[in-house]
C-alpha cells in the first residue's frame, strides 16, 4: 500500500508542476502582451501629444480663446462737462449692451423670434444680422439698452435657456439737463463720439483711450465680461456757461417764441470785460439725449452759423467809427425833414418823419436818413476799415464748430448805394456773436474780446491741461469814445428812444434796436411780410456786467425790434441781475452826454 500511494503521489506531483508551469508560461505571455499595448498605447499618446502640444499648439490655443476669451476693443469713458459752478451738463451712465456669438446659437430663429419684440427689432432683420455673421464669435445685438429692455432680455434669456447672447457693460452719455444749453453740449452717437458742439470741439480731450478687453465665460457659461471704464476716462471741462444765466434766457426766448408765433430765435449773453460766454440759446431746441428724434434744421447753432442783415443795430457801430475819427460831434446837427435821401439813384427812407436830429438823436430814434449822411461823412474805406477792425467778415475765434465768416465785401466791390445801404445794416452779413461782440468792445471802453466756452480742460487725474483765459483781439476805439456812444444808447432806451421796453426798473441800459427785412428767396428782392427784429445792448450801463442780443426770425404780429425784441431784453436781464444778486443803481442817475474831445 505504502508503494503505491508514494506512486500516486509521485504522479500527481509531477501533473502538479506541469500544470504550474504552464500557467506560468501563460502569465508570461499575458503579461507581454499587456505591457506591449500598455507601451502601444503610451507611443500613441505620446504621438498625439506631440501632435498637439507642438504641431497643432497655436491653432488649439487660438481655438480654445474663440470658445471662453473674446477680444473687443471697447470705448472709454468720456470726461464730464460742468458749467462754471461745477453743476453737470454731461456725464456717463452705465447701462447694458447685447451681443451676440452666433456660432453658439442653437436656433438663429428661435432666438430671434423670442428677442425681436423685447428689444423692438424685426424678426427678418435680427435673423439676417445673425445669420450672415453665423460663423463669427462676437456681433452686436442692441447697444445701449435703458433698463427696462435690459430686464426684460434677462427674464427672456433665463426663462428660455437661450444660449450665445450675454451683456456687457457700456457707457452712454446722458445730459441730466435734457434741452439745456444742447445747442452748446452738441451730443455723441453710439460709440461716444463727439458728433456736435463741444463734444465734437473738444472730443480729442473728452474721448479718453481705447483699449482692448477680454470678455469670457465660466464652465457654466456665465459672463465675466469687465465694465470697461478702468483708468481710462478722458477729460472733463469746466464751462463759462452758467446753467441758472442758461436756464433763464432759454425761458424767455421760448417765451418769444410763442408769443409772436416765430420762426426761430436766438439769444446770446456774454461778459464784455472777459469775453466770457454767459448763455447762448436757440429755439427751436433739441434734446441730446434723442438727436435722432429730431430734425437737423432744429440742432443748428444759429447764434454762429447763421447770419443776416442787422438793420440798425448796426447804427452804434457807425456811430462809434463817425465819433472817433471825428467826422460828427455831438451837437452836431443833421436835416432828415424830408424823410428819404437819395443815394446811387435809390431813396432810402425814415420809418417815422423828423426835423432836424442832432447826431445823438439820429441814434437815439434810429433815422436812417440820418445814418446815411453820417456815412457819407465818414467815406467807405474808413468805414470798412472799421468795420473789419471790429470783427465782422471774420469768425469770432470762438471755440465752438460751424462758425462762419458772415458777409463784408471789399470797398472795391462796393456799389454805389452800398455806403448808404451798409450805414443802415443792409448789404453786410452778420452772426448773431459778431454783433454783440461789437457792443461787448463799447461796453468795455474800446476792447474787442475774443469770446470763448471753455475756460478749463481737466485731465483724469485732476491736472489742469488747458485754460482759456481773456484775450483783448483790437482796440476798436478809444476809451472816450466808447463812453460817449455808451451815453448815447442809454438814450435808446429811454423815452423818445426806439428800445424804450428794454429799459430795466433800477438800472441803466445801453442797447439799439434793430428791424430788418429777410430777402425773399424767389424774387431776390426784400420780403414784405417777414422780418428780422433785434435787440443788443449791455447793462448795467456804466459798469457793464452783461451784454445781451436777442434776435426774433419772422415773428407775426408785430416786426419792429423795439416791439419784439426789446421786452424779451428786459425780462432776461431783470430775471439775470436778481439771479446774480446784482444791486440797482440809484435812482437819480441819468445820461449826462458832454463832449470833452472837441
Amino acid at each position: 500500500m505504502k508503494g503505491k500511494r508514494k506512486k500516486e503521489e509521485w504522479a500527481g506531483n509531477l501533473w502538479d508542476e506541469g500544470f504550474s508551469g504552464h500557467k506560468v508560461q501563460k502569465s508570461r505571455k499575458r503579461a507581454a502582451i499587456l505591457i506591449s499595448f500598455i507601451g502601444f498605447c503610451f507611443f500613441a499618446i505620446s504621438i498625439r501629444l506631440f501632435d498637439l502640444m507642438l504641431l497643432q499648439h497655436e491653432a488649439l490655443a487660438n481655438r480654445a480663446n474663440r470658445q471662453y476669451l473674446r477680444t473687443k476693443t471697447l470705448k472709454p469713458q468720456r470726461g464730464v462737462i460742468w458749467d462754471r459752478n461745477l453743476r453737470e451738463l454731461a456725464i456717463n451712465v452705465e447701462v447694458d449692451s447685447l451681443y451676440a456669438v452666433p456660432s453658439e446659437v442653437s436656433s438663429i430663429e428661435a432666438l430671434s423670434s423670442g428677442l425681436a419684440p423685447v428689444i423692438n427689432v424685426s424678426y427678418n432683420k435680427l435673423v439676417s444680422a445673425i445669420s450672415a455673421k453665423k460663423d463669427k464669435d462676437f456681433i452686436w445685438v442692441m447697444r445701449k439698452m435703458d433698463e427696462e429692455t435690459s430686464h426684460n432680455v434677462t427674464a427672456l434669456k433665463e426663462r428660455e435657456k437661450f444660449k450665445g447672447i450675454d451683456f456687457v457693460t457700456e457707457t452712454k452719455r446722458f445730459y441730466p439737463k435734457g434741452q439745456t444749453a444742447a445747442h452748446i453740449l452738441g451730443f455723441t452717437n453710439i460709440d461716444n463720439k463727439g458728433i456736435s458742439g463741444l463734444e465734437l470741439q473738444y472730443d480729442e480731450y473728452m474721448r479718453g483711450t481705447e483699449k482692448k478687453v477680454f470678455m469670457g465665460k465660466d464652465a457654466r457659461g456665465k459672463s465675466l465680461a469687465p465694465g470697461i471704464e478702468d483708468e481710462l476716462a478722458g477729460s472733463s471741462m469746466i464751462l463759462t456757461i452758467d446753467e441758472g444765466l442758461q436756464y433763464i434766457v432759454e425761458r424767455e426766448l421760448s417765451q418769444a417764441m410763442s408769443d409772436w408765433e416765430a420762426a426761430a430765435a436766438v439769444a446770446i449773453m456774454i461778459r464784455p470785460s472777459t469775453g466770457e460766454i454767459l448763455a447762448m440759446a436757440n429755439m427751436p431746441t433739441y434734446d441730446p439725449n434723442l438727436p435722432g428724434e429730431s430734425v437737423n434744421d432744429n440742432k443748428r447753432n444759429r447764434a454762429i452759423t447763421d447770419m443776416y442783415e442787422p438793420g440798425s443795430t448796426l447804427k452804434a457801430v457807425l456811430s462809434s467809427v463817425a465819433y472817433e475819427e471825428g467826422v460828427v460831434s455831438l451837437n452836431q446837427m443833421f436835416d432828415v425833414s424830408r424823410g428819404f435821401i437819395v443815394v446811387g439813384g435809390k431813396p432810402i427812407k425814415d420809418v417815422h418823419r423828423n426835423g432836424v436830429l442832432s447826431f445823438q438823436d439820429v441814434i437815439k430814434k434810429s433815422s436812417n436818413v440820418g445814418a446815411v449822411q453820417i456815412g457819407m461823412k465818414l467815406g467807405k474805406e474808413r468805414y470798412y476799415s472799421y468795420l473789419k477792425k471790429f470783427g465782422f467778415g471774420d469768425r469770432t475765434g470762438i471755440d465752438m464748430p460751424g462758425e462762419v465768416s458772415g458777409i463784408l465785401r471789399s470797398p472795391a466791390r462796393w456799389s454805389g448805394t452800398s455806403i448808404g445801404a451798409i450805414s443802415i445794416g443792409q448789404e453786410i452779413g452778420v452772426t448773431p456773436l459778431q454783433l454783440v461782440r461789437a457792443y461787448s468792445a463799447i461796453a468795455n471802453g474800446g476792447l474787442l474780446m475774443k469770446p470763448y466756452v471753455v475756460s478749463e480742460i481737466i485731465s483724469d487725474t485732476g491736472e489742469s491741461i488747458k485754460r482759456n483765459t481773456p484775450v483783448a483781439a483790437e482796440r476798436v476805439m478809444s476809451a472816450r469814445t466808447a463812453k460817449v456812444i455808451t451815453d448815447i444808447l442809454k438814450g435808446v432806451t429811454e423815452t423818445g428812444g426806439t428800445g424804450k421796453n428794454a429799459e430795466v426798473a433800477g438800472n441803466l441800459v445801453a442797447g439799439k434796436t434793430g428791424t430788418a427785412q429777410k430777402i425773399d428767396p424767389n424774387t431776390g428782392l426784400y420780403s414784405k411780410n417777414k422780418f428780422i427784429s433785434s435787440f443788443v445792448g449791455f447793462a448795467p450801463a456804466d459798469d457793464p456786467e452783461l451784454a445781451l442780443i436777442v434776435v426774433v426770425y419772422e415773428p407775426k404780429g408785430a416786426t419792429y425790434g423795439g416791439v419784439v425784441a426789446a421786452p424779451v431784453f428786459r425780462r432776461i436781464v431783470e430775471n439775470a441781475f436778481a439771479y446774480l444778486n446784482i444791486p440797482m443803481e440809484k435812482n437819480e442817475n441819468h445820461i449826462m452826454l458832454v463832449d470833452n474831445s472837441r
